[in-house]
């Protein structure tokens, strides 16, 4: 089974919209390294619509330009691309194709084809909350960083369930960002709580 693994700017108040607005002070060469790990080995990038516009709009050009992020560029062009939307597409970035039907449905089946690659998915921040509460995405990729943008979009919105999460790894960059690593987790069990009760400091 394919693994999906999902990568968001975020900033500390939890805003992951309009990043190129509040993101870039912050990149370094860690930060590039970070991005690298998360996309760089999807055989196959899951986006949304004004996601995809933002990359075909940009990343095709760099590899024609040829500097140094070429390779990355290219990378990303080689890889299948697949785009949630209601509308009809038409493509110009080659490998790009859109997902029909369902998106729960259609991307548990994208999981279940044959091989055990891995399925990228950067921004797309509607289809990450959908994902996530499907129990789709394997591993949650947040790069937090150290500024409250107090408007826009955040990740999680108010729902009816709780989407439980564990930490897989933490690295604090020197800028201040922290590169988490968070996958499904289990809920807590409430006995758990009940136990730990017993340790609080009492009035």
């Amino acid at each position: 089974m394919k693994k999906i693994v999902a990568h968001l700017f975020i900033a500390l108040d939890g805003v992951v919209e309009a990043p190129d607005q509040w993101h870039f002070p912050y990149f370094n060469e860690e930060m590039g390294v970070a991005v690298n790990a998360s996309l760089g080995p999807a055989e196959t990038l899951l986006f949304g619509r004004r996601t995809y516009d933002s990359f075909a709009g940009a990343w095709p050009g760099r590899e024609l330009a040829g500097g140094e992020d070429a390779p990355f560029a290219k990378a990303l062009g080689d890889a299948r691309k697949i785009v949630v939307s209601s509308r009809r597409l038409e493509f110009t970035w080659r490998n790009s194709e859109q997902l029909g039907g369902d998106l729960v449905e259609a991307v548990r089946a994208l999981k279940n084809e044959p091989g055990d690659g891995v399925i990228g998915m950067s921004g797309s921040v509607s289809v990450v909350r959908q994902l996530l509460a499907a129990g789709l995405v394997d591993e949650l990729h947040l790069l937090m960083h150290p500024i409250a943008v107090r408007k826009g979009m955040r990740l999680f919105d108010e729902g009816e369930d709780a989407i439980p999460l564990t930490l897989l790894s933490s690295e604090t960059f020197k800028t201040g960002v922290l590169n988490l690593v968070y996958a499904p987790a289990k809920p807590a069990a409430e006995k758990g709580y009940d136990d730990a009760k017993g340790h609080l400091p009492q009035d």
